[in-house]
């Protein structure tokens, strides 16, 4: 299998389970929409974004949060991605589906450089009231939906990383500040964010 990626990016979170589950899959890094080769990304996938997962079928398989559970179920690892019909796994994936279309997106205006001020002001602000409740649903719990780390855990510490670049201030939230660290001290981050040249 390929996975393709862009440092930082939230191809890192498929990056992350790959590592935690020990999978034998080749890194491609994608960049202005080129492979290493000079290839067009386009043509791996027409959505033009990462990550995206090459089988090895050559068959490709889009979208984070389905890649993540795609990868934690290949490797049978019900603690990253519970087992299908549990409602462990559909409280997983409330919170994949949360982090995509409400902060994941949301970061979207803030790195468009076509954005206006007024327009990045706004999400900015929308934003900062997500992550306080975000905030208030991680107080008591080492993780979001308990004390295991799953595949949720690896997405939200992927996309709250993004604010240090737009001049957003989280570390006024104790809980998520308290997540966060935990989730960079695990291995399997620490490896990927490695790779992907994302530590010193």
């Amino acid at each position: 299998m390929k996975l393709y990626f862009a440092p930082g990016a939230c191809s890192l979170v498929p990056h992350i389970i790959i590592k935690a589950t020990n999978q034998d899959v080749e890194l491609v890094k994608v960049s202005k929409y080129k492979t290493p080769d000079g290839g067009d990304f386009f043509q791996i996938n027409p959505k033009g974004s990462v990550p995206a997962l090459q089988l090895d079928d050559g068959s490709v398989l889009t979208e984070g949060p389905i890649i993540v559970q795609y990868l934690a179920d290949r490797a049978g690892e019900v603690s990253l991605m519970p087992a299908a019909g549990s409602m462990a796994r559909y409280r997983v994936m409330e919170w994949q589906n949360y982090i995509t279309s409400e902060l994941h997106k949301g970061f979207s205006p803030m790195f468009n450089p076509a954005a206006d001020e007024a327009t990045k002001a706004y999400h900015h602000a929308t934003l900062l009231k997500k992550f306080a409740w975000v905030d208030q649903q991680l107080a008591g719990k080492t993780w979001l939906t308990g004390e295991t780390f799953t595949a949720a855990d690896a997405y939200l510490f992927v996309v709250s990383g993004w604010a240090r670049y737009v001049n957003m201030d989280t570390q006024q939230f104790a809980n998520l500040s308290a997540f966060l660290q935990r989730a960079a001290a695990m291995p399997a981050v620490q490896a990927a964010m490695k790779e992907e040249g994302l530590l010193g």
